[in-house]
């Protein structure tokens, strides 16, 4: 794409998994970037990290001008995102949001450019647009594929979430617990609930008092908003001792029958899916395969039997790319496409 512009980009949360991964996703698609501003926690102010061929160096949050940023990509948490948004919105900086604090909120879009691009031209009068979350992203888009051809009754997803999902410390502690257990050494616990490492845990997030978790409720009620459908989502969702990928496993149930060809012939033809599925050979993409990968990969797919018009499949992708940062990127590129000046996506009154 040929850009007729250069944007101030600001990136919150520079130094974590997300933020590091979006600074590299707005290097390798070439973003008109004019200026880039790091900003993270305390402990990383005055550190420096490389954008391109010129290094950065990390500021404070209250240092900055937000009236001189164009867009700023929020990967600091929910926390973060609901005390500050408002304050860099008033300035006339449009935000893309990564935490989950406005994903439900209504005059907030909550955006995958493949699934619901065209959202973006009603624009966005917070002055805040969401990318969902590293699952429902995924999934939502297999899930807009398969609806080309009948309508989807109930999703049963149960999902397979590396430890990179909960940020950085998480990583560290999967790779000192492997260290420590293989060493005949106690491994320390903090981040998770349980052990991770040799294990796996069947709850991301807290557990609500209905017994569904955070995670599993977030899931559900963002793949409707995006689909803009009623369709009954149930999710369970684990934890798995794997540092980059997230994968699933899906069944769902149709209106009318579908065909595992007609599933092959909608995701080859969907913009961001790739289809790995041998049976012949045990071809099927798993996380290791998938690592740094833009698309979302597909295996397995078959008839679910045990309902009238049922099929199921494997999703694997990145969590980083896709699931975040990249999904990130590609909004703000929507949005410059859609209005270059960046007037309707600032907050509006």
């Amino acid at each position: 794409m040929k850009y007729t512009r250069e944007y101030n980009i600001a990136v919150i949360g520079a130094t974590g998994n997300s933020g590091m991964k979006t600074l590299q996703i707005l290097v390798e698609r070439n973003f008109p970037v004019a200026d880039v501003i790091a900003v993270a926690s305390e402990k990383s102010v005055g550190k420096e990290i490389s954008f391109k061929n010129r290094s950065v160096k990390v500021q404070r949050f209250s240092d900055v001008d937000f009236s001189n940023v164009h867009i700023a990509f929020f990967c600091a948490g929910g926390v973060f995102s609901r005390k500050y948004a408002e304050s860099v919105t008033d300035k006339g900086c449009t935000i893309i949001d990564k935490s989950s604090h406005f994903r439900l909120n209504p005059k907030v879009p909550l955006i995958i450019p493949e699934v619901n691009a065209k959202a973006l031209c009603k624009g966005a009068p917070l002055g805040i647009v969401s990318t969902p979350n590293c699952i429902a992203v995924p999934l939502t888009m297999t899930l807009k594929a398969l609806a080309e051809i009948s309508s989807i009754k109930r999703v049963v997803v149960s999902t397979y979430q590396s430890v990179s999902g909960a940020g950085k410390r998480a990583i560290d502690e999967l790779y000192n617990q492997s260290k420590s257990i293989i060493s005949a050494f106690q491994p320390s616990i903090e981040v998770f609930p349980k052990q991770i490492a040799y294990n796996v845990i069947p709850a991301v997030g807290n557990i609500l008092p209905s017994g569904i978790s955070e995670e599993e409720e977030k899931v559900a009620f963002e793949v409707c908003k995006l689909l803009k459908s009623d369709v009954r989502v149930a999710v369970t969702c684990v934890r798995v001792p794997v540092f980059i990928g997230h994968c699933m496993s899906v069944s769902c149930e149709f209106a009318k029958p579908v065909t595992e060809e007609n599933a092959y012939d909608v995701f080859e033809n969907f913009d961001g899916i790739l289809t790995i599925d041998r049976r012949e050979e045990s071809m099927f993409v798993t996380p290791i395969d998938i690592q740094n990968e833009d698309a979302v990969f597909v295996s397995r797919i078959r008839r679910d039997t045990t309902i009238k018009n049922g099929l199921m499949y494997w999703i694997a992708s990145d969590n980083l790319r896709k699931g975040a940062a990249l999904n990130s990127v590609q909004i703000a590129e929507e949005m410059i496409d859609e209005d270059p000046s960046l007037s309707i996506f600032k907050k509006q009154g």
